[in-house]
């Protein structure tokens, strides 16, 4: 059963959200020099000592946790559900790098965002992060 007026709804004896109040456009950025513990060789991602993709894709999550930072009500968080990433370039231990993450669309309780990250030269790497607002006890609850 829906609750008139507000977006949540009945099931058996919990509430869960069904919308969120998020609208597309939010935004974050995020700055790395990169260093020694960002390379892949560090990450067991490669042997090469240059920024690692896994090290890539923590950085754009921060910044999707970052722009609805504040923006969720008390007791929710965000959680990937999905990642398509492209890592065009490789940059080196001291280069910087910038991370910009856009909420793409809102569906329902699925937010996708639109990331990218560059250097001074250009697209360093670009792709979607695909995030669900959960609540968080119900959520932790279901871990294995």
């Amino acid at each position: 059963m829906r609750v008139p007026g507000c977006g949540w709804r009945r099931d058996g004896h919990d509430w869960h959200r069904t919308e969120v109040p998020l609208e597309p456009g939010l935004t974050a950025e995020l700055d790395l020099t990169v260093a020694e513990a960002d390379t892949a060789r560090t990450m067991c991602s490669g042997d090469v000592d240059v920024l690692g993709t896994p090290r890539i894709l923590a950085l754009i999550e921060e910044a999707t946790v970052q722009a609805v930072s504040g923006r969720l009500e008390d007791g929710e968080t965000t959680v990937g559900t999905r990642v398509e990433l492209s890592h065009l370039a490789p940059i080196a231990i001291g280069s910087k790098v910038r991370a910009e993450v856009t909420l793409e669309k809102v569906e329902g309780r699925r937010l996708i965002f639109t990331a990218s990250v560059s250097d001074e030269v250009g697209l360093v790497a670009a792709g979607k992060i695909h995030r669900a607002v959960v609540q968080v006890e119900p959520f932790m609850e279901k871990a294995r």
